[in-house]
Order: structure tokens, then C-alpha cells, then sequence
């Protein structure tokens, strides 16, 4: 693969997942305080296993794709290091904070957990809304 199609390929998965996570913050997130309590659990298994499709596959390879990008494009200077550090900052934000707030969540309603959710998810979304800036100032 050509360092220019990898840059395009890095550039398109950091767009799709910034408008994901964008929706996800101020939409669907948010909404997990009024799905009624009896009814939460199921609500979020559905949830979780609905959006494990459309999130971690795209982040699988958006870790993959950031990683060769800063191994092959050494020659764009730091920005391609930059965008894999804001990846793993993603990862660690998903894996430590998101991830034990879902599990807390998976065991019924707690509107502490989706409030806190909400909160440290902005971690997330600002990390993915600048990676695209930053990949699109090397693609320009």
C-alpha cells in the first residue's frame, strides 16, 4: 500500500469514528437516563452488543492503520506519532474508563455510572475530533 492511500484510509476511519463518537456524546449516551429502570439491563445488552459491531472492528483497524502509519510515514514528522498517541489515549480512555462504566451499567440503572459516562467520554471525543484535523493537515 502506498503511503498516500494509507494516509487516506487513516484519515477516513478517524472521519467515521469523530462523527460516531460525537453522536454517541450527545445523543445516545445522554439517552441511557431515560430508558426506565426495569427495563435498563435489557436495553444495554442490546446496546453493548449492537455497537461492539459498528465500534471495535473500526477501532481494531484504526490501531492497525495508525501504527504502520507512524512506522511508514516517518518522513511526515511527528504528526503520524501524534495521531497514534491520540489512538492509544482512545484505547486506554475506552479500556479503563468506558469499559468499567458499562460493566456497572450492565448490572441495571445507575444514573451516577451514565452520568459519569457522559463525562469522561469527552476524553474519547476530543482525542477522535482532533485526529482527523491532524491527519487532514498531512493529507493537505
Amino acid at each position: 500500500m502506498t503511503l498516500p492511500h494509507l494516509l487516506q484510509l487513516n484519515f477516513a476511519l478517524a472521519a467515521y469514528l469523530t462523527g460516531l463518537i460525537w453522536t454517541v456524546q450527545l445523543v445516545h449516551y445522554p439517552s441511557f437516563a431515560q430508558v426506565a429502570p426495569e427495563k435498563f439491563v435489557v436495553f444495554h445488552r442490546q446496546h453493548s452488543t449492537r455497537m461492539g459491531w459498528i465500534v471495535m472492528v473500526p477501532m481494531v483497524l484504526e490501531l492497525g492503520l495508525a501504527a504502520w502509519l507512524a512506522w511508514a510515514g516517518q518522513a511526515l514528522g511527528g504528526a503520524v506519532w501524534w495521531s497514534l498517541a491520540l489512538v492509544l489515549l482512545i484505547w486506554a480512555a475506552t479500556f479503563f474508563i468506558s469499559v468499567p462504566f458499562h460493566n456497572r451499567l450492565a448490572q441495571g440503572y445507575n444514573y451516577i455510572a451514565i452520568d459519569g459516562l457522559v463525562r469522561t467520554n469527552w476524553i474519547r471525543t476530543l482525542a477522535w475530533t482532533v485526529r482527523p484535523f491532524l491527519l487532514g493537515t498531512l493529507l493537505w
